[in-house]
């Protein structure tokens, strides 16, 4: 049973959704990092990192146990170990890595700052601005792609899973979704999936 250690963040949801999906099982560990769970050395022993999620499979590679930590790379993992959402053919597979990196590199980054500078109680307009405009800059690459393409990669894979969670959180970076009409039809999409749906609860608190 794959040890899941996650939290109620866009990137810890990726992976619960993902482990949904796969229908593979799995344990919650919840590390609470709004109390510093993640700087226990217990954890910094999964994840030196100090960040979620991370995981630990007791049946990895050779049959040994195996931890991973970063979410791309945990996708990526669980997509290979159960040979879901991971396109066998050469192009299409890289055409999934190139949206998953999308997210990792953009997406996940400039979501996360906007919102971080919307909620802060001291405005820096500065920044707001500039990972606002930003954030739109991203939101139509999206739009643009998925008025191409049912999903990011053409098929639903770990790109749409990793992406999806980020744009749950389109009311904190003041984003309106009805301002991309393909990014909310793909949102109201992948919300209806019952995987998803259970994904997104976990960690329960």
């Amino acid at each position: 049973m794959i040890q899941l250690y996650t939290w109620g963040t866009p990137n810890g949801k990726k992976v619960s959704i993902m482990l949904e999906e796969i229908a593979m099982p799995y344990e919650v560990h919840a590390i609470n990092i709004g109390q510093g769970d993640q700087m226990k050395p217990e954890y910094l022993a999964i994840n030196p990192n100090n960040k979620i999620p991370a995981i630990i499979d007791p049946e990895g590679p050779g049959g040994k146990p195996f931890k991973l930590f970063e979410s791309g790379a945990i996708l990526m993992y669980l997509a290979e170990k159960s040979g879901k959402f991971w396109p066998v053919d050469l192009a299409e597979r890289y055409t999934v890595i190139q949206w998953l990196m999308f997210q990792m590199g953009g997406v996940g980054p400039m979501f996360g700052q906007a919102n971080y500078f919307y909620r802060l109680e001291e405005k820096v307009p500065y920044a707001i601005e500039r990972f606002y405009k930003e954030a739109v800059r991203l939101y139509n690459v999206l739009n643009q792609q998925l008025g191409e393409s049912e999903y990011l990669a053409g098929a639903y894979s770990i790109a749409d899973i990793a992406t999806y969670p980020w744009v749950w959180r389109h009311e904190g970076h003041h984003v309106n979704l009805g301002d991309f009409p393909n990014v909310k039809r793909w949102y109201e999409q992948i919300s209806q999936r019952p995987a998803v749906k259970r994904g997104m609860e976990i960690p329960k608190r």
